[in-house]
């Protein structure tokens, strides 16, 4: 094991996580010594978890409804499904992905965590396409949006949401698939800040909703903080 060490976490991140705040801790001891030996996150992360992974993750959380079940598309390391497990026990977290030893990884964590409402699935997206019937869908860092787009709403049930955390490239990122995603069955999307009172930690989301059966008409992107809500 690494001498890596969690940085004691900042106060904004003791008001965020509240009573929730050990096991994030936990986690996060995890991902500094664990994930960095095992190569699912840099070495030079580990100062800079809190904000850039940890709270950057729990702030996406305002955007998901109460009891859904969220599938985390490439999962990795567990941002930010691991994340939203702990943070919303009313959620049900599905972590798609479709490497063993990333797998593996995911195992212990929940096991470590002893978190009941996540499950970690192994395979790729694209084989759990129109399967899936998820309510959220969420992805991080995963692949550009002409790619991932096509990966993640089919997993969604009819009127479910697509969430790409893309920081500042969202706005770019969005654009490039625009004009394909009313045939996907989108009936609204744009980009949407999370996390403003955050500083750092603060992200610029691609949000995109799906319509009922049949819906295909879709709204103009709309490419500011407070996104397109349908």
């Amino acid at each position: 094991m690494l001498d890596a060490k969690l940085p004691v976490p900042p106060e904004a991140a003791v008001a965020l996580f509240g009573s929730a705040l050990p096991l994030i801790q936990q986690y996060g001891e995890f991902l500094a010594d664990a994930g960095v030996e095992r190569g699912l996150i840099g070495p030079r992360e580990v100062d800079r978890l809190w904000e850039r992974h940890l709270m950057n993750c729990a702030a996406v959380s305002e955007l998901i409804p109460d009891g859904a079940h969220v599938v985390d598309v490439g999962s990795g390391a567990g941002l930010p499904g691991v994340v939203l497990a702990v943070t919303r026990p009313d959620l049900k977290v599905t972590l798609l992905e479709p490497l063993l030893r990333r797998t593996v990884f995911l195992d212990e964590c929940l096991d470590a965590l002893e978190l009941e409402n996540a499950e970690v699935l192994r395979g790729r997206a694209e084989d759990w396409a129109n399967r899936m019937g998820a309510d959220v869908v969420t992805a991080r860092a995963v692949a550009p949006m002409d790619r991932l787009a096509g990966w993640c709403l089919p997993l969604l049930r009819r009127g479910g949401r697509m969430l790409a955390l893309k920081g500042e490239a969202a706005a770019e990122e969005l654009e490039t698939v625009a004009g394909e995603l009313a045939r996907l069955g989108a009936k609204s999307w744009g980009v949407v800040e999370v996390g403003g009172d955050l500083g750092s930690a603060a992200t610029h989301v691609i949000r995109i909703d799906l319509g009922p059966a049949g819906l295909r008409t879709a709204r103009s992107v709309r490419r500011s903080g407070g996104g397109t809500h349908g």
